[in-house]
């Protein structure tokens, strides 16, 4: 029977030969993850059931990384139930202060999820693994309790709807226009429960941080995860992190699909999500007369080292706009190493910019960069909600690392194309 990638995931993992969409199934996990909003929930309910411990101390994470470092009272005791909840149960993967990141970019890099694992985690943007060709999805913390006690999860398999990309892409598009560019087409509930496969040549062509753009924000078309078959390249990204073994999944050529989307991205410009919805997204040339206070660059969606890249080509010998705030952060403390022997920390600093230590921080209005009424900030995060960033009056614009770059020089929203020189 013709399986996609995600079917053969999920039947391999509750020991069937093969499974159907809306079926209801118990599916064994390789791995369980909360950071510090949602993990203590967790663990309260995780004691209320009575489990002597979790499952498998190496397949529990957690990852303190909202709040982080601890903004405030609450923040350090949600943290410090984290902290003694490792310590108790021996949980090999906690990572915290000096040695964490967001964990969206932290758990891929440490080698904690591999192609064909079945990941669940208490934070809707656990659909990130994708990318390595896994399935992962979020969950409530109260399932992430079950979990950690029982090592399976209890869920519906989803449709699937399959995306085509195919052309080119220009210069300063990437993998966040076009998972952007999608969700204005469809909508924010144009996926819901279900499957996005993303295929075709253009996501053969770009790198793994662009993918991993892409799986993060299926969440924001309702997804239930986001994923791409693996290849090469993601082969030469899990290789050198592997510690164990792992199976490489991919469609059958006659799987079923819910519906097929077909998107030809050869003339597709940089994209900005209005607010406040991800769904809201017009093309930069349409968006340039937003004037701006703040910019960030970062998040689980595109802190890694290549969006830091990508910023860092635009402002570098410039000078932020004197009206905005720049805060770059990059996702882990290892890219932030990197970017400092890059000299790309330094070109940021010299621009007038911030450059902090890895947390999720002003994406969900934590602390870190939160909006004041009014006060409008162009990120390279994945929601522009009301009130995400701060107050329920200030707006979030979503775009790529270069404009968010372009955009904090300008003083506006803008292209890098405007600004004379660029070096390319």
């Amino acid at each position: 029977m013709a399986q996609t990638i995600t079917q053969k995931i999920l039947a391999a993992h509750c020991g069937r030969e093969s499974v159907e969409p809306g079926e209801l199934i118990n599916a064994g996990t390789d791995l369980v993850l909360g950071n510090d909003i949602t993990a203590p929930i967790a663990i309260r309910e995780f004691e209320k059931i009575g489990a002597p411990t979790v499952f498998d101390k190496n397949k529990v994470a957690l990852v303190p990384d909202h709040s982080t470092p601890n903004k405030d009272i609450k923040s350090a005791e949600l943290t410090k139930i984290l902290r003694e909840f490792a310590r108790k149960h021996g949980i090999v993967n906690y990572f915290e202060v000096g040695r964490m990141g967001v964990e969206h970019t932290l758990i891929p890099d440490e080698g904690l999820v591999l192609p064909g694992d079945l990941v669940i985690g208490a934070d809707s943007h656990t659909c990130t693994y994708g990318a390595l060709g896994a399935f992962s999805s979020g969950v409530g913390s109260t399932d992430m309790a079950a979990a950690m006690a029982l090592g399976e999860v209890w869920l519906k398999v989803p449709e699937a709807i399959k995306f085509v990309y195919s052309g080119k892409l220009r210069e300063w598009v990437s993998g966040k226009d076009l998972i952007l560019y999608t969700i204005g087409r469809i909508g924010v509930d144009g996926a819901l429960y279900c499957s996005m496969e993303f295929t075709g040549e253009t996501i053969s062509a770009i790198t793994m941080a662009d993918r991993f753009t892409m799986c993060n924000m299926a969440i924001e078309a309702g997804g239930k995860n986001g994923i791409v078959e693996p290849d090469d390249k993601t082969l030469e990204y899990v290789n050198p992190r592997a510690q164990r073994e792992y199976k490489v999944y991919r469609s059958d050529p006659d799987a079923v699909y819910r519906d097929v989307v077909e998107i030809d991205c050869s003339r597709l410009e940089p994209q900005v999500a209005f607010p406040h919805l991800p769904e809201n997204t017009k093309p930069v040339s349409e968006a340039v007369d937003v004037r701006i206070d703040q910019a960030v660059i970062g998040s689980c969606t595109n802190g890694r080292i290549e969006d830091l890249r990508s910023a860092a080509k635009v402002i570098r010998g410039r000078k932020v706009h004197p009206d905005v705030r720049l805060l770059v952060i990059p996702a882990t403390q290892e890219i932030f190493l990197q970017a400092i022997k890059e000299g790309l920390t330094e070109i940021f600093v010299e621009a007038g910019g911030a450059v902090s230590t890895p947390t999720c921080g002003p994406c969900l209005g934590g602390h870190m960069g939160v909006l004041a009424e009014g006060e409008r900030s162009i990120a390279t995060t994945n929601r522009n909600f009301v009130g995400r960033m701060g107050h329920v009056k200030s707006e979030v614009y979503l775009s790529n690392p270069a404009v968010a770059a372009a955009s904090a020089v300008l003083g506006r929203i803008g292209s890098p194309e405007e600004l004379d020189g660029v070096d390319k």
